[in-house]
């Protein structure tokens, strides 16, 4: 029974650590301008952490001209130089974005998020955003202009940061896969009932994952509903928490 109650115990205190170290970070929101009753649109959004491809997605977004913002990291352009070559072939479908050096959570202070340990101090933030930056430009992509960091949480004072970097930081209004952790039916389910104006997370790296066949799906029921898909860079896109406002420059 002590032993129960110690462990008990000390897995509420580890929680507590936890939430402790999480308390005043931000999730930021982000939309775009709707379409209209006629013409709704949501910007789809896919992050490539790290790891393969998942070419149920790319092959659907490209047989059906459905453009895409693609978020990657470093980590996952040294795998994938064929894939990101087949993205690159397409201009009209695909922007690359920053999704940072190493896919550690831009978070200026100790913590950690789903058990990811953040970056942890204002340099190891710059050095995940301006790393993720420059293995971009190492490719020959133009130079991106958002940023989204690992577990899409951040600190205020790294946002600001980042922003003071002339990025753009893209949040989400609908998580599409629930980090390519969802089951296909439910992957499928939140995808297909996104409305005009949203922006779409989902995840384009784990093809052995059933969130991926959910995402092709719920792509398509949209496209059969008569919306149309557009990049971020297409149209006006707002974020909350100060992620799009403008931004005095410098680290």
């Amino acid at each position: 029974m002590r032993l129960f109650a110690g462990l008990s115990l000390a897995i509420l205190l580890s929680a507590g650590a936890a939430g402790a170290g999480q308390a005043g970070l931000v999730e930021p929101a982000l939309h775009i301008a709707p379409g209209g009753a006629g013409a709704p649109r949501v910007a789809l959004t896919f992050d490539a952490c790290m790891g393969a491809t998942d070419m149920r997605i790319l092959s659907t977004l490209i047989d059906n001209r459905m453009p895409a913002t693609i978020f990657v990291t470093a980590r996952w352009l040294k795998r994938n130089r064929d894939v990101f070559a087949q993205m690159q072939a397409h201009p009209d479908l695909f922007e690359i974005e920053n999704h940072g050096a190493m896919h550690v959570p831009a978070v200026d202070r100790p913590a950690k998020i789903y058990g990811i340990a953040a970056a942890g101090s204002p340099a190891a933030v710059e050095a995940e955003v301006e790393g993720g930056a420059a293995a971009i430009r190492a490719t020959g992509a133009a130079a991106p202009g958002w940023f989204r960091g690992a577990t899409a949480r951040y600190s205020p004072s790294a946002i600001a940061a980042i922003r003071g970097r002339g990025f753009r930081i893209a949040g989400y209004s609908v998580n599409g896969d629930g980090g390519s952790l969802l089951g296909a039916r439910a992957a499928e389910k939140r995808i297909a009932a996104a409305r005009d104006g949203d922006v779409v997370i989902a995840h384009i790296n784990q093809p052995t994952h059933a969130a991926g066949e959910g995402v092709v799906k719920g792509l398509l029921a949209l496209r059969a509903k008569g919306y149309s898909f557009v990049k971020l860079s297409d149209v006006q896109a707002d974020g909350s928490d100060g992620t799009t406002a403008a931004a005095n420059v410098g680290f």
